[in-house]
C-alpha cells in the first residue's frame, strides 16, 4: 500500500461530523416523536376521546407545528448569521471574520461548476448558502403555521368550540408566540458563542481562537 493511500481517510473519517451529527438528531426526533404521541394520546384520553396510531400522530397538527416551529427558528438563526457575518464584525471574536483579512487562501482541487460558468450561475452561487436556508426557513414557517392551525382545530374541538380559519390563526396570538419564543433563543445562543469566544478557548475546535491567541485576536 502507497504512503498516499494509507494517509488518505477513510468515508467514516471524511463524514463523522455529518454523519454524527444526523444521528443525533434522528434519535431526539425519534424521541420527540414517541414523547408527542404519548402527550397527545394523553390529552384525547382526557376528554374522552380514543388513542391515535403513531403513524396517525404524524399527521397530526401537534406533531407538525410541534418539529417545524423549531426547525423554523434553527433556519432563520443560521441564514441571518451567515448573512450578517458578511457585513459585521465582533472585536476578538472567533466567530467574526477579522478586521483586516489577507488574500483568501483556496486549496486545491476542481473549481465548483457555477464558478466555472460564470455570470448569472456564478451570482447566484455566490449567495447559494444564504438563499438556501432562506427556502427552509420559508417552507418549515408554512408548515408550522398550518401544523399549528390544525392543532388549535383539534384543540378546539376537543373544547367543543367552533373551527376558525387559518387567517384567524394566523393574526391570533398563539402561532406568533411559538416563533417569537425560538426566534429570541436562537439568536440569545448565536449571541453567547459570538461573545464567549472572545475570552473561553476549546482546544483543537474550528470554533475557538488558539490557545495562546490574545482576547483582542479577532477571527479563529
Amino acid at each position: 500500500m502507497t504512503k498516499t493511500a494509507k494517509n488518505t481517510p477513510s468515508f467514516w473519517q471524511r463524514n463523522a461530523l455529518g454523519l454524527v451529527l444526523f444521528a443525533i438528531f434522528a434519535v431526539f426526533l425519534w424521541g420527540q416523536i414517541l414523547a408527542g404521541h404519548a402527550s397527545w394520546n394523553d390529552e384525547l384520553l382526557t376528554h374522552g376521546y380514543s388513542p391515535v396510531t403513531l403513524a396517525a400522530y404524524l399527521r397530526s397538527g401537534h406533531f407538525i407545528s410541534a418539529t417545524f416551529e423549531n426547525w423554523e427558528s434553527e433556519f432563520l438563526q443560521m441564514g441571518m448569521y451567515v448573512l450578517l457575518t458578511v457585513w459585521l464584525r465582533q472585536h476578538g471574536s472567533a466567530e467574526s471574520r477579522p478586521f483586516h483579512e489577507d488574500k483568501e487562501v483556496i486549496e486545491d482541487g476542481p473549481t465548483p461548476w457555477p464558478v466555472r460558468m460564470g455570470g448569472w450561475w456564478a451570482r447566484l452561487y455566490a449567495s447559494s448558502l444564504t438563499i438556501a436556508f432562506a427556502f427552509l426557513f420559508v417552507g418549515s414557517f408554512v408548515l408550522h403555521a398550518v401544523g399549528s392551525w390544525r392543532h388549535e382545530l383539534d384543540e378546539r374541538h376537543l373544547a367543543g368550540q367552533p373551527p376558525i380559519g387559518i387567517l384567524e390563526h394566523l393574526s391570533g396570538t398563539t402561532f406568533w408566540f411559538e416563533s417569537l419564543q425560538n426566534w429570541q433563543s436562537e439568536f440569545l445562543a448565536v449571541l453567547a458563542i459570538v461573545m464567549l469566544s472572545i475570552f473561553l478557548r476549546q482546544d483543537k475546535s474550528p470554533e475557538s481562537k488558539p490557545l495562546a491567541a490574545p482576547h483582542s485576536q479577532t477571527g479563529a
